[in-house]
């Protein structure tokens, strides 16, 4: 049963559940803007699940005119995972991840293939898809995996850097963001990254990992702003 609501813009804001070619279904959270979308976003989530950082992301999306739709990755191990950025959520998230990253391929990039059919059914429009920390990394895969992408912005993906990451071969344009002081990404593999992918758009700022994220303590307004301004105006150019 899909839940529906309204926020104060107008803006309509759902919980769907969709279906990947394997027969799994697992849920997504929609946020539909108000009027005609310009085109659609698939905002994949952090190692913390779909929770409210990631659904106020999607919900500034729709509020600059895209259909929003952030699938649940972590459904085929646990579902409904939301939580927050303590200690310990960072293990059972680290976790999560791990028991995601260990299916059989195609794994969760199934999940995520049928968020963007989703998206392009419901938006008419064009797909772009961002992603952040182990987001970023599905959504740089997705880059090279998934069908009916026209963009991709990949923010701080752990791993992404790495030999065999950096080898894939993206079929639609690649803004990437990375920050200095992330220990997990080191920027040696930042710069090995953008030697191997010269056609991707890459930024590094002055910050660290999930700066883009107000809920956690590595939030750095001035990168995440000016991180935001840019991706905006790269799916403003891929996706018109």
């Amino acid at each position: 049963m899909d839940i529906l609501f309204l926020d104060f813009e107008g803006n309509t804001m759902t919980t769907v559940h969709l279906t990947s070619s394997d027969g799994f279904a697992f849920s997504a959270y929609v946020a539909q803007p108000h009027g005609k979308p310009k085109g659609a976003i698939v905002v994949v989530q952090e190692i913390f699940g779909v929770n409210a950082h990631i659904r106020e992301v999607a919900d500034g999306y729709a509020a600059a005119g895209y259909l929003a739709v952030a699938p649940a990755t972590f459904d085929r191990v646990k579902p409904a995972v939301q939580m927050g950025y303590t200690p310990d959520d960072m293990q059972a998230g680290i976790a999560l991840k791990a028991a995601v990253e260990a299916l059989p391929a195609p794994g969760v990039m199934a999940d995520i293939q049928a968020a963007v059919d989703y998206a392009a059914k419901h938006s008419g429009g064009k797909v772009g898809i961002v992603g952040y920390c182990w987001g970023g990394l599905l959504a740089w895969r997705a880059a090279s995996l998934v069908k009916g992408l026209s963009a991709a912005v990949p923010y701080y993906g752990g791993g992404s850097t790495s030999h065999e990451e950096r080898a894939r071969q993206p079929h639609c344009p690649v803004l990437a963001h990375y920050a200095e002081q992330d220990h997990w990404i080191p920027l040696d593999t930042v710069e090995a990254f953008k030697k191997a992918q010269p056609t991707v758009e890459v930024h590094v700022y002055a910050a660290d990992h999930g700066f883009n994220c107000n809920h956690r303590g590595a939030w750095h307004e001035p990168s995440a702003k000016l991180a935001l301004e840019r991706t905006m105006a790269f799916f403003a150019k891929h996706l018109a």
